[in-house]
């Protein structure tokens, strides 16, 4: 087994609304020393021909000690539930109801999170249903969260035993760049079908600051980052404030 640092929720210039291409993705996640990067594309826009062409271009932007893993960011018809998928599966369609997708998932054998429950209080209409076609809940969202795990999705994890937490970056801009990381240990040289393997295995885990999330997720650490994301907040909105005038 060797264990390696995966960076997740990333978006390109793929997406309608990313900055980078992927080419420059890999350079910068590489710099980063991760080795691998679960991309997760908006589904706006795409079809099974642009799936073939990113999966495509995933392939040839990966090498050097860096491997892309095309996938995507399903959201439903209202926008609000989102659900990154990987894996080596069709195009499952835009606009999906979560159901269904996760349905569809499931008979495909592909892997799927439920992305920053905290956005539009999601985590509320959660339908324990939804579990059966899920790996893991998407605990600390970098772009929505901030500086620290969502107090939200944390509960919702804790409701749902058996889903795996994920630290995701949900990047779009160098502004969400942030030490957050899924430890995962795979089997073989380092791959898509290798790391997806490992997730579906459950040989995966969290980690911000090199540190575990245990550490993270109780006492005074939490409290430090909870700290410093009320005092970012604070800041942000006395800078808007300031421009709006």
């Amino acid at each position: 087994m060797a264990r390696i640092r995966v960076a997740a929720h990333v978006h390109s210039e793929w997406s309608y609304d990313g900055r980078f291409s992927l080419a420059d993705l890999a350079r910068a996640f590489r710099r980063r020393r991760y080795d691998a990067v679960l991309m997760a594309e908006h589904d706006r826009g795409f079809d099974a021909d642009r799936w073939a062409d990113y999966r495509a271009a995933c392939a040839a932007a990966s090498g050097d000690g860096i491997v892309l893993v095309p996938g995507i960011e399903y959201s439903d018809d209202a926008n609000a539930v989102h659900v990154p998928v990987w894996g080596d599966v069709p195009f499952l369609g835009e606009g999906l109801q979560t159901g269904a997708l996760l349905h569809a998932v499931q008979e495909a054998g592909a892997l799927a999170i439920l992305a920053h429950p905290g956005r539009r209080d999601v985590w509320r209409r959660f339908d324990p249903q939804w579990a059966h076609g899920l790996l893991g809940i998407e605990v600390w969202n970098r772009k929505y969260d901030g500086y620290a795990p969502s107090r939200a999705a944390s509960e919702l994890l804790r409701a749902t035993p058996d889903l795996l937490p994920f630290f995701g970056l949900d990047l779009h801009t160098a502004r969400q760049f942030h030490p957050l990381a899924m430890l995962t240990d795979v089997d073989g040289p380092v791959s898509e079908a290798a790391i997806c393997d490992a997730m579906r295995a459950r040989r995966c885990r969290p980690t911000a600051y090199r540190l575990p999330a245990p550490v993270l997720s109780r006492g005074a650490a939490v409290q430090t980052m909870r700290g410093a994301e009320r005092a970012r907040r604070s800041v942000a909105r006395r800078i808007r404030a300031r421009s709006g005038s």
